[in-house]
Formats: structure tokens, sequence, C-alpha cells
């Protein structure tokens, strides 16, 4: 496929999970690609890289300037870095929640902000933000992490209806539980890591987690100009999590 041939796009967080996942397709369907990380040694050719930490607004307008600039303009933002947080209401200090929302939240705001002068000069400009499952579901332990992503559904509603006057897509995907390096490090910290995987499997409707190739095909849909008439969108990639109760299965 060659629906993204001569588009240019920006992933941020793409230097690893669902972030390179979604850069390497874009890449393959014809995009050219930067990826901006905290860490982007890893990232290969055919896609480019820039360092940016993306609660530094300096740091995210340098190397947004930067790739728009080499890939000469702009018309693709994938909003996807971000950081977990685990723990009840009560177990996260006000500097965790700080953290958190600073990556989670104003990382998509600064990210956009540098990004909107260059989409605006796009035909097919779209800003496809990565949310959660937890926006949408209750998730036992996540109050943290559910708080950011119900702010980056809200943000992308809002951004999409002040947008879309200038031509500018703004959709979002909610993954459930993705197989990605952090899911691995939660795993690996569990008392009992068979058991948890276990039972995050036992929660999705699939009977397996979502893989980071489902989650990148979703975006990579929201990106496309074949999706011209999808805006304010929330795609569900979570394994039925969000809309299907199923009957326990007798034993």
């Amino acid at each position: 496929m060659t629906d993204f041939e001569g588009l240019r796009a920006v992933v941020t967080g793409g230097a690893s999970g669902i972030g390179r996942a979604t850069a390497e397709l874009l890449a393959a369907r014809g995009a050219q690609v930067t990826v901006l990380d905290l860490a982007p040694d890893t990232v290969a050719k055919p896609l480019l890289a820039r360092r940016a930490d993306v609660t530094d607004d300096t740091s995210v307008r340098t190397a947004l300037a930067a790739a728009a600039g080499e890939m000469g303009g702009l018309d693709i933002l994938v909003n996807n870095a971000g950081i977990g947080a685990q723990g009840t209401v009560e177990d996260n200090d006000d500097a965790e929640w700080h953290r958190v929302l600073d990556v989670n939240v104003l990382g998509m705001v600064r990210t956009a902000r540098a990004a909107l002068p260059h989409l605006r000069a796009s035909r097919h400009a779209a800003i496809v933000n990565t949310c959660s499952i937890a926006a949408t579901a209750g998730l036992p332990g996540r109050a943290l992490y559910s708080a950011t992503k119900g702010a980056v559904l809200s943000l992308t509603l809002a951004m999409a209806a002040d947008h879309v006057g200038e031509g500018i897509r703004v959709n979002c995907v909610n993954p459930g539980t993705v197989d990605t390096p952090w899911i691995g490090r939660l795993l690996d910290a569990a008392d009992d890591p068979a058991a948890e995987r276990a039972a995050l499997v036992a929660r999705q409707p699939t009977g397996r987690l979502v893989r980071a190739d489902e989650v990148a095909a979703a975006i990579a849909y929201l990106a496309s100009p074949a999706a011209g008439a999808t805006t304010g969108t929330a795609l569900a990639v979570d394994g039925g999590m969000q809309g299907l109760l199923l009957r326990p299965v007798a034993s």
C-alpha cells in the first residue's frame, strides 16, 4: 500500500511499542516519518529520528521545527508519548500526579501547539492521539493514569471542534491492554507474573492482549486521507473490552 505517499508524519514516543509500530507502518505505506523520543538511538532508516522531551516546550518546538524542515512540511502528528501509573487515588503523591499529567496531557498539548502552524499548510492534516480504554472504563488501581487518559479524550474532542474549520482532523485511539515493553516491565515486577498476565488476558473478551501492530493499523486509518470524513472520534482497539459483557463460561 502506498496511501501515504508524499505525506510527512511525526510520531512522538516512536522508538518503541505502539509508537514504533506506527512509525514503521506509516513509512512502509509511503510516508516520510520522523520519530521524536527521549531515547531515539535505536531508530533506523527509513525512519528519521530526533531527541525530544515532551515535558519541555523548547525541546518540543525545536525538534518539531527541525523535523518539518527536514521533511519539507508536516501532514500528520501522532501524539503517542506517554507513561504509566499504578495505584488508587491515595497511592500517588502530588509530585507523581504532576509528573504523569505533564507527560500524558501537557506533552500532547505542547506537541500539537508546535505542529499546528505546519499542519495548517497541509491539504491532508491529521492529528491522532493515543488515549486508552482507561478513559472510558473504570479500571482498578489506575486512578492517576485514567485521569490523564480521560483528559486526552476530552482534549481530542475539543481540538477536533477547534480545528475542523482549518481542515485539520483530530481523533484518538483507545487501546486495551497492549503487549508492549511497558506491560512487560509491570509483569516482571509483579509477585506472580504468570498470574498477573493471565488476569490481564482474562479481562479482554478476545482472550489475548492487543498487539502493537493492531493499534498502529487503527492509527494509520485515522491518519489516512481515506478517513477524510472522520474527526472527533475515539476508536477502541481493545479486544471488545469496552463494548462487550460476556457471560462467564461454566466450569
